[in-house]
């Protein structure tokens, strides 16, 4: 999928927008180009890209209002945001809102196109897939976690996950009662090991928390530094 991808470019200043259009069309993706967030959302409704760039500070909608919005229709979906701002707060609230990689300006269109491929090639297979571990559907408790499907069903009601927090929950399964270390859970969920990825890998764990509370036999707990497991007393 890499070079045929389709991807919604949103960007407000238009000469750089001009840039990274003609640089990403040279590398042969198929480029579609909003100047604001509205016109964004309009344009990623009206098709389907398999990747989006958003552009953070932008008039009528900023970047993080539309990636929002973007989530709601689609949770799969990966997002790059670009930004004139190296703020941790605003980092950490990029990976909050579900992106997929933060890249701040200044940036080399090949450090981009690097990144974009990463995701791409990601996206493009599973990266949880292992023939000698077929089972796609897990006990957790009074759980039952159906993994293709991405669904977490109870007597509670079913709660439908997200791509990585569906990863992740499959990580944590496959590893049950074991240590998972966070550099492991990195590197196969989101393919990099970094502060502010690790960070928005503890926004996962307490959503998956969430989930898990109403069984008191199950918990995921810390391993201070090291890693998480998920345990369930049979």
């Amino acid at each position: 999928m890499e070079n045929n991808a389709r991807i919604l470019l949103v960007e407000d200043d238009p000469n750089l927008c001009m840039l990274l259009q003609d640089f990403l069309e040279l590398m042969h993706y198929k480029i579609s180009v909003a100047h604001d967030g509205e016109q964004g959302y309009a344009i990623f409704q009206s098709e389907t890209p398999d990747l989006c760039i958003l552009d953070v500070m932008m008039p009528r909608m900023d970047g993080f209002s539309l990636a929002a919005l973007i989530r709601k229709k689609n949770n799969q979906i990966p997002i790059i945001f670009l930004t004139a701002k190296s703020l941790n707060e605003d980092r950490l609230k990029g990976f909050h809102q579900g992106c997929d990689d933060y890249i701040t300006k200044p940036f080399s269109t090949e450090e981009l196109n690097l990144r974009i491929k990463a995701i791409l090639r990601r996206c493009s297979r599973n990266i949880l897939d292992d023939p000698e571990q077929m089972n796609e559907v897990f006990d957790i408790g009074k759980f039952v976690f159906d993994a293709p499907n991405m669904i977490l069903k109870s007597d509670f009601g079913i709660q439908t996950l997200t791509q990585k927090e569906s990863n992740l929950l499959k990580l944590l399964c496959l590893n049950k009662n074991k240590l998972l270390t966070r550099d492991h859970a990195l590197k196969t969920v989101w393919g990099n090991n970094d502060y502010f990825i690790g960070r928005s890998m503890d926004v996962f764990i307490t959503r998956l928390r969430k989930y898990l509370k109403d069984d008191p036999n199950v918990a995921i707990s810390n391993i201070h530094g090291i890693g998480f497991k998920l345990e369930v007393k049979e």
